[in-house]
């Protein structure tokens, strides 16, 4: 149960604790284990194109994931940030049309935000990802796993924002409770900065100007917001309703509610363990359909 409990706080807090930027604490760890989803995982098996690092903008190297049968004239560009290259390989292969690039750059999402914060900084990497593409890009969408929306977070919060089409948040999407580790059912509050860009995102997918799914799992952290509480502030930005549904979504995860105006959709999942969250990154293949 230790080594558990050890590998459970690894996987959810690596997404959330930083001391940078967004003055998140590190969660509280959740003894909860699960054996009735399946928790299905893809290996990027499927891909057949070329992996070709792009060097020079981060410490780590980000690779750019282009499929061998291109055919149509322009491909839409998926910068993802945090997960495995596999798990991205594997949306391109199962989606026609689409180039992604993978982005890891450690634990904690101001690993990702500080960064991100230049806009210099991802200037380059759109640079580097048309460079290796014979195709021009038709559209720019981003995509985060967990501390990978720290740095969606920052170009969104950049110039650049005008150019992003769309936005995929995988159960990842934080902020501070007022006083620190003071829950809403404590009396606390939400840090309403920490969400106010992606208040803005998804005010604009309601009109129909840009494109924004978010899904949620039910992990609880304790000590900063959750996922299902930032859903729930979104909800109210746009005055849209909570919606019950029971159905299967990818690989076999649960799907419990669903929020869908224009082009936001909030889609929340059951789950409150590691593995919960994990199935959120490995259905990014069906998620970034919602997109379009």
């Amino acid at each position: 149960m230790h080594r558990f409990l050890l590998h459970f706080g690894l996987i959810l807090c690596m997404a959330c604790k930083t001391n940078k930027p967004t003055g998140l604490l590190a969660q509280n760890p959740s003894p909860m284990e699960e054996h009735i989803r399946p928790h299905g995982r893809v290996d990027g098996s499927d891909f057949e194109g070329k992996k070709i690092p792009l060097p020079g903008i981060f410490d780590t190297e980000p690779l750019l994931l282009k499929r061998n049968d291109f055919s149509e004239d322009s491909v839409n560009l998926l910068i993802h940030f945090h997960g495995s290259e596999n798990v991205v390989a594997q949306a391109v292969a199962e989606n026609k049309g689409w180039a992604a690039v993978a982005v890891n750059l450690g634990n904690g999402s101001s690993a990702y935000g500080v960064p991100l914060a230049n806009p210099d900084t991802f200037d380059s990497l759109l640079l580097a990802a048309k460079s290796q593409l014979q195709q021009p890009i038709r559209k720019i969408y981003l995509s985060g796993f967990s501390a990978g929306y720290g740095a969606i977070r920052a170009i969104l919060k950049t110039e650049h924002y005008a150019a992003i089409d769309g936005v995929l948040l995988l159960d990842g999407l934080h902020a501070s409770y007022v006083p620190a580790r003071t829950p809403l059912s404590m009396g606390g509050s939400i840090q309403e900065e920490n969400l106010a860009i992606f208040g803005k995102l998804a005010k604009e997918a309601v009109s129909g100007k840009k494109s924004f799914v978010f899904t949620h799992s039910s992990i609880f952290p304790g000590t900063f917001v959750s996922t299902t509480e930032c859903a729930d502030f979104l909800v109210a930005a746009t005055g849209i309703p909570r919606k019950p549904v029971l159905k299967e979504g990818p690989l076999g995860m649960q799907q419990v509610g669903e929020s869908a105006k224009g082009k936001l959709r909030i889609l929340a999942f059951a789950g409150n363990t590691a593995p919960d969250h994990i199935d959120h990154l490995h259905g990014l293949y069906h998620f970034i359909r919602l997109l379009q």
